[in-house]
């Protein structure tokens, strides 16, 4: 009994604190569209790319972020893990290579682009030492 309320208290927690990152890129467009957001595409190695993984830490998962990003942003992550543990399913990985292709071509991670919602590049940027507030005032400045 015990353990089933911890788990549901985990499960809870989890749910609160977890970001609206979209599942596919054609579920961030169409919600970009809906709601006439822009879309924060990220390309990330998650588990070897340690700015990744300190934007992740630093920015992503900040409270300041997340509050602004769910009223402001449609959130996408175009994730490369390289251990097999982390394995994407072979069409996700698959979406994210035509991803890159077409916005990261040069391969930079972290790369952050901003798009409209007909998936035009609003600006790029990468990673950088400033708090949650000041990277949203970052990504804003491709809005105007």
């Amino acid at each position: 009994m015990k353990k089933l309320f911890f788990l549901s208290i985990f499960f809870c927690v989890v749910v609160v604190n977890a970001q609206n990152w979209q599942k596919s890129f054609a579920d961030a467009q169409a919600l970009s569209k809906k709601n006439n957001q822009p879309i924060v595409l990220v390309f990330a190695g998650s588990d070897w790319c340690a700015p990744c993984i300190k934007l992740d830490r630093d920015i992503w998962q900040s409270e300041e972020f997340k509050k602004y990003a769910e009223k402001h942003y449609v959130l996408y992550k175009a994730d490369f893990p390289r251990r097999k543990t982390n394995k994407l399913a072979p069409e996700l990985e698959n979406q994210h290579k035509i991803l890159a292709d077409k916005y990261n071509a040069k391969g930079y991670f972290p790369l952050i682009v901003v798009l409209n919602d007909k998936g035009e590049n609003l600006g790029e940027t990468g990673y950088k030492k400033v708090s949650p507030n000041e990277y949203i005032s970052v990504l804003n400045e491709f809005l105007d």
